[in-house]
């Protein structure tokens, strides 16, 4: 099982979109079962009293624009432990990546941004400040099927003839 979760401040647009981007293709692909996928947070603004809010609804809006659902997740905050839990910590920006680090206790090694894994050296456009949903889930998509690549190239999941599908 390769467990991956994707993080950035609030758990309410970048890290969902990249959730349910993943969870979506990898279905699509047939290989869903060798997947555990989630999402989280860096701060806590966006969960009150231990309930995380929705995802915001222009990111879900966009989400079901590509026929992509994400009922009933719900923000919830990175834990030092989810380094051990998860083969992957997939951020959105710097920041987070600093961020997790701190929350983590851990430099590098799991920890990386998800436009790495497409040779880019770039933050996930964040929608909370641009209202551009549809650039983020460009990013995000491109993000997702290059991380998919990579994880085929090294062998953690086997190569199949069409990796597009």
């Amino acid at each position: 099982m390769i467990k991956i979760l994707f993080i950035c401040h609030g758990n309410i647009c970048r890290s969902p979109m990249a959730e349910f981007i993943l969870k979506d293709m990898v279905t699509k692909q047939g290989i869903s079962n060798q997947f555990e996928i989630a999402s989280a947070a860096t701060s806590t603004e966006e969960i009150w009293n231990g309930i995380g809010n929705p995802v915001y609804p222009p990111a879900r809006e966009e989400l079901a624009r590509h026929g992509i659902r994400c009922d009933g997740k719900r923000a919830v905050q990175l834990k030092k432990s989810d380094y051990d839990r998860y083969d992957y910590l997939i951020g959105m920006d710097a920041m987070n990546i600093r961020n997790m680090e701190r929350i983590t206790g851990h430099k590098g090694g799991k920890i990386s941004m998800l436009l790495e894994y497409a040779g880019r050296n770039d933050s996930i456009s964040d929608p909370w400040y641009t209202s551009r949903f549809d650039i983020t889930y460009q990013d995000v998509e491109e993000g997702c099927h290059a991380l998919l690549k990579h994880l085929r190239d090294t062998g953690v999941i086997p190569n199949r003839k069409n990796p597009a599908l």
